[in-house]
């Protein structure tokens, strides 16, 4: 921005975007309020009959202590009237009530983040006498870490157990603490979550059940059943403590009620079935078989959440595009006398108007993960895409905003997952890399950066970090306060903390300290 002595500054500020421009104006070309614009009594100028009225911005002069010669002129628009209704349209919309400010980027301390070789690490140990440890599938944070309280984190492995570590913070020298560890399937486990009071455990597993865990008895309290196969995600609604949705490779949405008696008794422990069943959520496969008739295959479900605002909805993603789905789980079915596998049994209420993964290829890619921003990146969602690239939608709307990538980021594999931190300023991104890297992306500003903020919109939002601490992909990562985890094909959970002292010392010390800690790549 140029600013001299001969031409004073002028500053436009908009209501709508808060958007400071430029302009040059010589003092002699702009009116003050002390000199009349002309000797003769101001007229009102009459517009014609095809001219559209427009309203003037104001103009007024502020005192300089650059010099007599300088002169500084805010020209302000006329703020559109906030009623009930414009309000609430801004709001659902993604637009702050109020005027907002943007926020420091916090790439030093996604740098300061490091890992110890010996307190940080955690190995996933195999059921099995033919192997030392087990690739880990899934993990998750209790809701009581989040908040800061005793970082309990659930680690799912690809053996079907569960390990309970407790991730505090400790010396060197100082033993792992005691973990439980609970073996609820037989298969895979591809997702697991804590309910709301952090006593169960649901986990969703390739046997093609979810399962309920106590965390306290350690005891398998009930099946639930209804998917045709492998169950991909499970979440709790937040707002109701009994109801949990899974969604598989079936294509199927199960909304599960623990109050509804609905059991069957299978080898001493209940079975449940969903109360509300979902079909062809996202859509089948067009195939054709000439006269044989084939069934379309439905496409798989990938990734579910509850939004926190709104109760009884349900957002989805698939495995084939990357067109998000809003459920509202309270409308009731489609009525037919016959069930048709070609039409869903419900209609999301909303849907997103396009398919951003087609601006960067030549064909549809699907979604692996998605996480839900709060704080300051409350009102977007994030979606990790199968085509190497981090996508921003707007909420309630679902409408893709922007997009985002690095070099190295790889994620052609739906096993990589996405977390957001609970302060909501960073997010966590796995990758399929063989070279064990782990993504942390500042947030902080992605909701309020536009092409007017003088940023592209294919120009990164902050600068991401990279780690490196373990060897193969990076499939599950999560938050806690202060702190994330990620699990890695070499069956390791590594725990990543902020600690600049640390840090500072790593890159002045490299040689030596490349034996006890690892760093930002």
């Amino acid at each position: 921005m140029l600013d001299s002595s001969e031409v004073p500054r002028c500053e436009i500020f908009s209501d709508a975007t808060n958007v400071r421009e430029s302009l040059h104006f010589h003092p002699s070309q702009l009116p003050t309020p002390g000199t009349p614009l002309d000797d003769e009594k101001p007229k009102r100028r009459i517009s014609q009959s095809d001219e559209t009225p427009t309203k003037k911005p104001r103009l007024m002069v502020a005192e300089s202590s650059r010099g007599n010669d300088e002169i500084d002129v805010v020209v302000k628009r006329r703020g559109c009237r906030r009623t009930v209704f414009r309000t609430l349209d801004l709001a659902s919309n993604g637009y702050p009530a109020k005027p907002h400010r943007m926020l420091l980027p916090s790439r030093n301390i996604l740098q300061s983040f490091v890992s110890s070789h010996t307190s940080d690490v955690f190995k996933c140990h195999s059921r099995t006498v033919d192997s030392y440890v087990t690739p880990p599938y899934a993990c998750a944070y209790s809701n009581e870490a989040k908040r800061g309280g005793v970082p309990l984190l659930a680690v799912a492995t690809e053996q079907g157990s569960i390990h309970i570590l407790d991730a505090t913070k400790r010396k060197e020298w100082d033993c792992e603490p005691a973990r439980v560890t609970l073996e609820p399937h037989d298969n895979g486990i591809f997702d697991v979550k804590w309910n709301a009071d952090d006593t169960l455990l649901a986990t969703a597993s390739g046997d093609k059940s979810t399962r309920i865990s106590s965390v306290e008895t350690q005891q398998l309290l009930s099946i639930l059943d209804g998917h045709t196969s492998t169950v991909k995600c499970v979440a709790w609604d937040p707002a109701h403590r009994d109801l949990l949705t899974t969604g598989g490779r079936d294509g199927m949405l199960c909304l599960y009620d623990l109050r509804v008696n609905n059991l069957s008794d299978q080898d001493e422990i209940p079975a449940r079935s969903a109360v509300i069943t979902i079909t062809a959520a996202h859509g089948q496969d067009k195939v054709s078989g000439g006269r044989q008739k084939i069934r379309p295959l439905p496409r798989g479900i990938t990734n579910i959440l509850y939004p926190d605002d709104r109760p009884h909805g349900l957002v989805s993603s698939g495995s084939f595009d990357g067109i998000l789905h809003y459920w509202d789980l309270r409308l009731p079915s489609n009525k037919s006398s016959k069930r048709s596998p070609k039409k869903p049994s419900h209609n999301p209420l909303f849907s997103s108007i396009m398919d951003p993964t087609i601006c960067h290829g030549a064909r549809s890619r699907g979604i692996t993960s998605m996480s839900q921003g709060t704080g300051p990146s409350a009102g977007l969602l994030f979606a990790l895409g199968a085509d190497s690239r981090l996508y921003i939608y707007s909420y309630p709307t679902l409408t893709p905003l922007r997009t985002e990538t690095h070099p190295n980021l790889q994620t052609n594999s739906f096993y990589v997952r996405l977390a957001t931190s609970p302060c909501g300023r960073w997010l966590a991104s796995g990758s399929t890399s063989l070279a064990g890297s782990l993504f942390l992306f500042d947030i902080s500003n992605a909701g309020r950066i536009a092409p007017s903020y003088g940023k592209r919109a294919d120009e990164p939002i902050s600068p991401t970090v990279r780690f490196r601490g373990q060897s193969g992909e990076i499939g599950a990562v999560d938050w806690a306060k202060d702190m994330v985890a990620s699990c890695a094909d070499d069956g390791t959970v590594r725990i990543w903390r902020p600690d600049l002292e640390v840090y500072q010392n790593c890159i002045s010390n490299s040689e030596e300290q490349k034996w006890d800690w690892f760093w930002s790549a």
